[in-house]
C-alpha cells in the first residue's frame, strides 16, 4: 500500500468510494470536486493493487490555528489494516497547524475508538449535525511540531 497525492482523475474511484463508505451521508458531485481541485485542500489516497483503498481530505486554517480532517474513507474491502491510520497520520503531517480537528458520528465506535488511540479527544457534541438528524461529536488532537 502507498499514500500519494489524489487529483479530479480520482474523482470516479472517490465517488464510489464515499457511497460505498458514508451511503446517505456521501458528499454529493459538486463537493467532491471541490475537495479534488481546491488549491488549499491536502488530499491523499491510498493506493493498493491499483485501486483507490482509502482516501482522506485536510482543509489547513493555520489563521486558526488548527486543521480539519474533512472526510476518511477506506474500502470495505481494505478495511482493518491500518489504511485509515496511515492515511491520518500523512495528512496530520501535511496540516502544518498545531492541532487538528475531525466531526464523526456518535454511533461510529469503530472510528471514534481508533480516533482516541490516535490521541483525539471529543470537545463537543453538535446535536443533529448529519442529514438524519444523528449528532456530531467534534474531536480534537494537539499534533506534534
Amino acid at each position: 500500500m502507498e499514500i500519494v497525492p489524489a487529483s479530479i482523475l480520482d474523482l470516479n474511484a472517490l465517488r464510489k468510494l464515499e457511497n460505498e463508505s458514508f451511503g446517505k451521508d456521501a458528499w454529493p458531485l459538486f463537493d467532491l470536486i471541490a475537495v479534488l481541485t481546491f488549491s488549499e485542500v491536502i488530499r491523499l489516497k491510498a493506493v493498493e493493487d491499483g485501486q483507490m483503498a482509502g482516501f482522506i481530505a485536510g482543509d489547513p486554517r493555520p489563521s486558526d490555528g488548527w486543521g480539519w480532517i474533512a472526510t476518511i474513507a477506506v474500502d470495505p474491502r481494505y478495511r482493518r489494516r491500518g489504511i485509515g491510520r496511515s492515511l491520518l497520520h500523512a495528512c496530520e503531517a501535511k496540516l502544518g497547524v498545531p492541532r487538528s480537528r475531525l466531526t464523526v458520528r456518535v454511533s461510529n465506535q469503530v472510528a471514534i475508538s481508533m480516533y482516541e488511540k490516535e490521541g483525539y479527544a471529543t470537545t463537543e457534541i453538535w446535536d443533529h449535525y448529519y442529514n438524519d438528524g444523528e449528532d456530531g461529536m467534534v474531536m480534537e488532537k494537539e499534533l506534534k511540531s
